[in-house]
């Protein structure tokens, strides 16, 4: 058989003030050949479906290999050229027996609110109604019917933080190969759970869901379970959690185990809520703890890996107003600040304004006496599902006993050594405050006497009753406390 594949994806925060364009996809771009590259975020799962569709001895024919940092609202033109770069390559390489897709979900573009859904839709016409269409997407996805429609399969991560994206690609290529190869016969059943959240899968009772869905597979005619968490701050219609189902040929099996399902979602809702602390009680917390190992606060509201500018200064000002010590805080996105650094260079002290920069979701900037600690012309960490996440020239400074570190590429902490790299130590600090909302958990948490969210102000604030949609239906916990009593 010929195998299709590509991967086209970000994540759109149509409330960023920071808009995605060209360079962004180019940051961690391929065409033809990114399967063959060193691991990134945008070929992990090409590279499984390559080296799972040539030992099957199928041949094997790549397009996009793409991943753009999340932001802001995709370019029309951008979108519109990445997304018919890749269908002039599938018509290219017609007849073909199967598409592998590696998306996000949560795309937006001017006069695109679902890129995924248009992609696909436009795929089917160029395929037609025979030829097997997988995509795989990530779990903060809108589970559009357009993707749905056009879709013969869809597996989304069951993972938050996603250390499961290569373990999903795998679980879609035999469903895609059993499609077109007609053993088996997928149907797929969504159910909205009428609610807006995140769902932290590192801890209970939703750590438990997933080990559930992943017991429901491969039995009783079930062929994949999917819970799609769906990205908050998406202003898009179908915006919001829902649960996914595919059955092998039972459309009313799959509807109901994806109501069922559903259902222990709503149930489980106040048990699986996040607890947030404020800027303040956070800081008692980690004054207060007698562990020696640092306690990590997370600055959800300033996370880039949703859009946020990653240049919010509120955390810092406070402690900086406390006089607390012993802190390292990172990643803030402040090219021009690098830049100063790298002119003065390593042991030089001076006074350098930091942050605050992108728009009224950063904050003010920060006047501070920094000394430069270290530098990097390339500095980079350990990424999601194995790979290096770039960061480019960086800087490590202090300025009175806080460690901050700054980058040239706006990106989320994903591992110790987006610190360490610089010549950080982390176990001598009594705080580590990271721009993240839950991607730092797997690498930071062992080494943590306790992980903390903080409800700092930034572009992506955690009050999912009063995102200001414009586009979906209104009636969705938590803006409402009962919305299935209308029914």
């Amino acid at each position: 058989m010929k195998l299709f594949i590509a991967g086209l994806a970000t994540e759109t925060n149509t409330f960023a003030p920071l808009p995605t364009g060209r360079a962004a996809f180019l940051a961690d771009y391929a065409r033809r050949d990114g399967s063959l590259g060193r691991p990134s975020l945008s070929n992990i799962g090409l590279k499984a479906w390559r080296e799972m569709g040539e030992a099957d001895g199928h041949e094997v024919v790549e397009s996009l290999s793409t991943f753009a940092q999340p932001g802001g609202i995709t370019l029309r033109a951008v979108y519109e050229e990445l997304r018919d770069t890749l269908l002039a390559d599938l018509e290219a390489a017609l007849p073909v027996d199967a598409v592998l897709l590696f998306m996000h979900g949560a795309m937006v573009a001017e006069g695109y609110d679902d890129c995924e859904g248009d992609t696909l839709v436009r795929v089917r016409a160029l395929v037609g109604p025979k030829v097997a269409i997988g995509v795989e997407l990530d779990l903060h996805c809108h589970l559009t019917e357009a993707i749905r429609d056009a879709a013969d399969v869809v597996v989304i991560y069951k993972e938050y933080p996603h250390t499961d994206i290569v373990d999903r690609a795998r679980d879609l290529y035999p469903l895609v190969i059993g499609t077109a190869t007609g053993a088996i016969r997928p149907v797929m059943a969504v159910h909205d759970c009428r609610m807006v959240n995140m769902w932290r899968t590192t801890t209970e009772p939703v750590s438990g869901f997933v080990r559930r869905m992943e017991a429901l597979e491969a039995r009783d005619g079930i062929l994949s379970v999917s819970f799609g968490h769906g990205f908050p701050w998406g202003d898009v219609a179908e915006v919001g959690a829902r649960m996914l189902v595919v059955a092998d040929g039972d459309e009313a099996k799959a509807a109901s185990l994806a109501r069922d399902l559903a259902a222990e979602i709503w149930a489980m809702r106040d048990e699986a809520a996040t607890r947030v602390d404020t800027i303040d009680a956070a800081l008692d917390a980690a004054l207060a703890s007698s562990d020696p190992r640092p306690m990590v606060l997370a600055d959800i509201a300033d996370n880039a890996g949703a859009g946020a500018p990653s240049d919010n200064t509120a955390l810092l000002a406070r402690m900086i107003e406390r006089g607390i010590r012993g802190v390292v805080t990172g990643l803030y996105w402040d090219p021009g600040a690098v830049g100063i650094c790298r002119e003065a260079g390593i042991g030089a002290t001076f006074d350098l304004r930091i942050a605050g920069k992108c728009g009224v979701t950063s904050g003010n900037p920060l006047d501070l006496r920094i000394t430069v600690r270290g530098l990097s012309e390339a500095h980079s960490q350990g990424g999601l599902s194995g790979g290096r996440a770039q960061l480019g020239p960086s800087a490590w400074v202090e300025a009175d006993g806080i460690h901050i570190v700054l980058t040239s590429q706006r990106q989320q902490p994903f591992a110790p050594d987006a610190f360490t790299g610089l010549g950080l130590t982390l176990d001598d600090k009594r705080l580590v405050v990271v721009k993240s909302m839950q991607h730092f958990h797997a690498a930071f948490a062992p080494i943590a006497s306790e992980v903390r969210y903080v409800s700092a102000p930034g572009a992506v604030p955690p009050d999912y009753g009063a995102i200001p949609y414009t586009k979906r239906d209104p009636v969705y916990w938590p803006r409402v406390a009962d919305p299935f009593a209308r029914d």
